[in-house]
């Protein structure tokens, strides 16, 4: 009995040797991680994607609903809308929106230094000047509405409304000037449509 040897040729039916072709490496692991990541990067995205989205509706939900005083900066769409230019650096930020068929308004306060409240003015198209000792601009409703209290005695208010065209909303400013040095502000602005 003979033994025979194997080879990496093949023999045709002539019996001619041939060679066999050169065996490529199996990568299937490369495979299965190019298909992992084509599925997982995609998938991830969307699931990031719909939690942001989430929240970001709930939080507007919330602003929406909200009942009085919401403590944080309004957003800048509110801001520019309203013609409410808050300054970098005002503490103690609030605002409440409220939405009717033919008026909105937009409520805001915040603390700030007297340059910051100059800057305030000045970027509503007025000044420090145009501020009336003893005047408060905002009506008692209103300050009812978000819970102000404008008409205490021992405080010193002084007030503007600004409008700087018809097209723009109405803005009554009342400032509490009883810290001098850190005047609270109080904003309602007034859209009619």
């Amino acid at each position: 009995m003979t033994a025979t040897a194997t080879t990496d040729s093949t023999r045709t039916p002539g019996g001619a040797d041939l060679p066999r072709p050169p065996r490529r490496p199996r990568h299937r692991w490369l495979a299965a991680i190019i298909v992992v990541l084509l599925i997982a990067i995609p998938a991830g995205y969307l699931v990031l994607s719909a939690y942001q989205s989430r929240d970001s509706g709930e939080e507007k939900e919330r602003a929406a609903s909200a009942r009085t005083m919401i403590y944080g900066w309004p957003s800048k769409v509110q801001r520019r809308i309203y013609d409410v230019p808050l300054p970098d650096g005002v503490t103690y930020v609030g605002h409440f929106e409220t939405n009717a068929w033919n008026r909105s308004t937009l409520y805001v306060q915040f603390r700030s230094s007297p340059e910051q409240l100059s800057f305030f003015l000045e970027e509503l198209g007025t000044t420090r000047d145009a501020l009336n000792e003893g005047t408060v601009t905002i009506t008692g409703d209103q300050a009812d509405l978000v819970g102000w209290v404008l008409d205490d005695p021992t405080h010193r208010y002084a007030g503007t409304i600004v409008q700087q065209s018809p097209d723009e909303p109405e803005v009554a400013v009342t400032v509490d000037l009883s810290a001098e040095e850190r005047p609270r502000i109080y904003v309602a602005s007034t859209s009619e449509q």
